[in-house]
């Protein structure tokens, strides 16, 4: 701890992303739920051509082309689009923007692990809401005093889906404070609650690029919601910085976005891997989380998750183990491509002889 940090930076615990390997080694990668296939050919055609000379120019400010293009898809009006460098940017000017500070933030104890290291960077109250005996969310739980709620859907790191009725019933009760929907998996097997977003001014959905559309490397996010609250995120970015995103990334986004027959023929070939990968699983003995994102959160009743992960990293294969309470005895592995997950469920058969 130096002596010329802010008080503030101390206190910290900052996010520790899962493990990027080196080059070397030959690894089956199945930590960071990265997409197992490259993004459209359409996408790298467009960043291609925006490589040009008009790189020495800021991008445009607003981004209004990607988020018309994101606008149409959704069919949603532009001024509802907010789009940032990766979902967690949007997140971070979320947490700055929308969640009061006279009652405390409520989001799962078992959820996506920024969410604590936002609430303490931008100084919010929370409290923790325990999922369930089956690590399901129970929105049933958030009906109480609250400055904003947040929740991943499906959530992270189990996979598990709340029905868009359920997510519907809360924001009937709760009017008084932002709902953030955080659809970072959405794609892989849940409806969106972006239809809803005109009949509830205080909803915000997330999403992200990263992971359906193939583009975790590019860092682009967005959010859909009422202009009242797109207009408090702006506000938050053009005091931080007026081009988030860059020109390259921008192109990617609109042709990502808009080759809809490559985003369906990679998600579906994802979500059949997942059936396989579940099947292959149980039948070694695993108990499997029902799961709609592009990953499975699993244990093994009679092996230990640490143990195992590294047994399994041992055989070359990279899953991710979190070591927290309730948890700690589960392993979450990615979706891979259909040689991965054989490498995967081999590599299992290995690690449990």
């Amino acid at each position: 701890m130096s002596r010329f940090w802010h008080p503030r930076v101390a206190g910290l615990t900052p996010y520790v992303p899962g493990e990027q390997p080196k080059l070397g080694r030959a690894l089956t990668k199945l930590n960071t739920n990265e997409n197992p296939y490259p993004p459209s050919p359409k996408v790298l055609d467009a960043i291609r051509a925006a490589t040009n000379d008009s790189l020495r120019l800021y991008p445009e400010p607003t981004s209004s082309e990607l988020r018309q293009a994101i606008a149409d898809y959704y069919r949603v009006a532009r001024e509802q689009v907010f789009v940032g460098n990766g979902s967690d940017e949007v997140l971070a000017f979320v947490f700055q923007s929308l969640f009061r500070a006279d009652a405390p933030l409520l989001f799962p104890d078992i959820s996506y692990s920024f969410y604590p290291v936002y609430a303490a960077l931008y100084e919010v109250p929370t409290e923790v809401v325990p999922l369930n005996q089956d690590f399901a969310i129970d929105l049933a739980d958030y009906r109480r005093s609250n400055g904003g709620i947040i929740f991943p859907n499906p959530n992270a790191p189990t996979g598990m889906l709340l029905a868009l009725d359920a997510i519907e019933a809360l924001l009937k009760d709760n009017t008084d404070s932002v709902v953030v929907v955080d659809e970072a998996y959405i794609d892989f097997g849940g409806e969106s609650a972006i239809g809803l977003v005109n009949r509830y001014p205080n909803l915000l959905v997330t999403q992200s690029f990263s992971k359906s559309r193939s583009l975790a490397g590019l860092r682009l996010g967005f959010a859909i919601g009422h202009v009242d609250l797109i207009d408090a995120l702006v506000r938050i970015k053009d005091s931080f910085n007026s081009y988030p995103i860059d020109r390259l990334a921008s192109a990617g986004g609109i042709a990502a976005i808009q080759d809809a027959v490559h985003f369906e023929q990679t998600r579906q070939q994802v979500i059949a891997s997942r059936e396989e990968v579940v099947a292959g699983l149980q039948a070694f003995g695993f108990e499997v989380l029902p799961s709609a994102a592009n990953f499975v959160f699993v244990r093994h009743p009679q092996h230990d998750a640490a143990r195992l992960m590294q047994a399994l990293r041992d055989e070359a294969v990279i899953v991710r183990h979190f070591n927290k309470p309730r948890i700690d005895q589960f392993l979450r592995i990615t979706i891979g491509t259909p040689q991965e997950n054989a490498a995967l469920l081999s590599a299992v058969k290995t690690a449990l002889a």
